[in-house]
């Protein structure tokens, strides 16, 4: 039996792990306390789910308290990503299991404290890299390890993020580089693990540029000077396209917001203590970048070109693999209900050298991020498959890689020079 504890009691939490442990998993888990540095989290998770009305709640200085009390074997990490590693070294010095949501940390120092202390304890780090369980990316790993294209020697993967889910990450904390990495690693991390997996190769060395090209002050479409704005009071938010593609003109004088999830401000289940999730896109304190394009190298010779962008019409992404026998090609739209135009079924096509194209239609399963939460939470809460015949649980060395290229990346665009994986964690010995 897990027994759990949960620090961090965000919306991640409660959707992603709190819910499925309820609804599916109680046989094999039970959660026995919660951790937060806001109350008013737990006492909202409590009200949601009525079975938690017992479990005590306990502020982040007590953590091994609360293990020694709850007898706790297990935690789950959801909380703001730069206070993952306290919660990971705390775990794995009471030799835990500890599920971190991605991304792991925030730096590769922290990456390198991280694989050190799971190196000296009984405890494990499991990252909860959903998109690897994706059905379209666990069949991509498949005609690869099965050599379908022969050995890779390129990817070309381009990412798409609209303007409603852009936005979000600059009207929250994530617009903090102290608080998320940038968005090269809380955002990137899952593509970089991504490609890290379907390759089975670490990577080596990284050169990136990027840019602030939409948001913070000097945004084209900045509807005015004005600083420390927020969409449910700004009297220009009919005047701000970002707001206005997602909204209309009956609801501006309403002060709703998407990203609010409420009437307003005061009803959303967002509305946390000290807490806004609508802040303007257009702050000065805005200073991570929203675009990058990144060349990745690997130890066994195959290379990565890398692009995202944080403000275009639609979402989804593009992918190449090429090898030494063949091709694999794949394009996603994501989100079908915010893309403004039809778009076609997302299929695999697949080309080898020599020889005519084949068009794999994939079997999917239900569930967010392609059917991937499912899959993941399976592994987490009941055991890893063992009908699965490739690795796919990550663990601390797949989170340490992409925390360094996401940090390799931004770092690159700052000092325009390549960066060494190596060099970003400092050699640190990692288990093979």
């Amino acid at each position: 039996m897990k027994r759990i504890v949960v620090c961090g009691v965000s919306n991640r939490a409660m959707g992603m792990f709190i819910e499925p442990v309820l609804r599916y998993f109680s046989k094999e888990n039970e959660i026995v306390a919660l951790l937060d540095n806001d109350r008013k989290r737990c006492d909202i998770c409590k009200g949601k789910y009525p079975e938690l009305a017992h479990v005590p709640v306990y502020p982040p200085e007590e953590f091994e308290k609360m293990v020694d009390e709850t007898k706790a074997n297990t935690v789950i990490v959801t909380s703001r990503d730069d206070t993952h590693v306290d919660y990971i070294l705390r775990g794995l010095a009471l030799d835990l299991t500890v599920i971190s949501e991605k991304p792991m940390v925030t730096t590769a120092a922290d990456a390198k404290k991280v694989l050190a202390a799971e190196e000296s304890s009984n405890g494990e780090v499991i990252v909860a890299f959903n998109y690897r369980y994706n059905a379209f990316h666990r069949k991509i790993k498949e005609l690869i390890l099965d050599g379908k294209i022969g050995r890779v020697t390129s990817v070309d993967l381009n990412w798409y993020i609209d303007t409603y889910h852009g936005a979000s990450y600059f009207k929250r904390w994530n617009r903090m580089r102290k608080y998320s990495g940038g968005l090269s690693i809380h955002k990137s991390t899952h593509h970089f693990d991504l490609v890290n997996w379907w390759l089975d190769q670490k990577p080596v060395e990284v050169f990136a540029y990027g840019a602030l090209n939409y948001y913070g002050k000097d945004g084209e479409l900045n509807p005015g000077p004005e600083d420390n704005r927020y969409c449910g009071t700004c009297e220009e938010k009919n005047k701000c396209p970002y707001y206005m593609r997602w909204s209309n003109r009956r609801h501006v004088m309403d002060v709703k917001d998407d990203h609010i999830k409420g009437k307003n401000i005061d009803d959303s289940h967002e509305h946390y203590t000290n807490y806004r999730p609508d802040a303007c896109i257009f702050d000065h304190e805005i200073e991570i970048e929203d675009t990058y394009v990144a060349t990745v190298k690997y130890d066994r010779g195959a290379f990565l070109s890398y692009s995202i962008n944080f403000s275009l019409p639609y979402e989804g992404y593009r992918l190449a693999i090429n090898g030494t026998k063949g091709r694999i090609e794949t394009t996603e739209y994501h989100e079908p209900s915010r893309v403004p135009f039809p778009i076609p079924e997302q299929t695999i096509d697949y080309f080898p050298l020599f020889g005519s194209k084949e068009v794999i239609h994939v079997v999917q399963n239900e569930g967010t991020h392609g059917g991937g939460d499912p899959l993941l939470q399976e592994d987490l809460f009941l055991g890893v498959d063992s009908e699965c015949s490739y690795e796919i649980l990550a663990g601390a060395e797949a989170g340490a890689y992409s925390i360094a290229v996401g940090e390799g990346v931004w770092r690159s665009c700052k000092e325009n020079t390549p960066m060494r994986i190596s060099e970003l964690l400092k050699e640190t010995a990692v288990k093979n």
